[in-house]
């Protein structure tokens, strides 16, 4: 028998006015779609913005349904538009920001199991890491440069 030990490492800056310049702009695009999710049944808000290396900014926020499951996370909305719309460019980074109407977010929320997964998908079709960077409503964000931080034993192809 042997263990495996995995290490992680994130950059934390204290606030979204930390960011580098080009970051904040990305943040507070993922900030302003953020507010107009569709989130009747959860009140939890999620907004997310990506920068394509041709340039365009794609963005999507949570749909939510009644018919749970079948709404999507605001990640996911984001990164299959980017997908369908410039499906050869490739995301070179990604802001997330996430709130709820009920209770302060003030913690760095990441994304959620699926969402990790679907971004793993399309680190792999674009074999290059995409930075993600992620915050509550206020307070710390949290820099990956890869996915694979977030999710150190992808599931890809390979296994297929």
């Amino acid at each position: 028998m042997k263990q495996i030990d995995f290490t992680t490492s994130f950059t934390v800056f204290e606030n979204a006015s930390e960011l580098p310049p080009d970051m904040q702009s990305l943040m507070q695009k993922a900030v302003e779609i953020r507010k107009k999710a569709y989130a009747p049944y959860s009140q939890f808000r999620v907004g997310a913005a990506l920068w394509l290396d041709n340039g365009q900014i794609v963005l999507g926020s949570n749909q939510e349904n009644a018919a749970y499951p079948s709404g999507l996370c605001a990640e996911r909305v984001a990164v299959f538009q980017a997908g369908a719309v410039y499906p050869e460019a490739k995301i070179l980074k990604m802001a997330i920001s996430a709130a709820s109407d009920n209770n302060p977010t003030t913690a760095p929320i990441p994304p959620c199991g699926a969402c990790r997964q679907s971004i793993a998908e399309y680190e792999f079709k674009q074999d290059s890491p995409i930075e993600i960077y992620f915050m509550g409503e206020t307070g710390a964000v949290y820099q990956s440069d890869s996915l694979k931080n977030l999710l150190p034993f992808m599931f890809d192809k390979n296994f297929l």
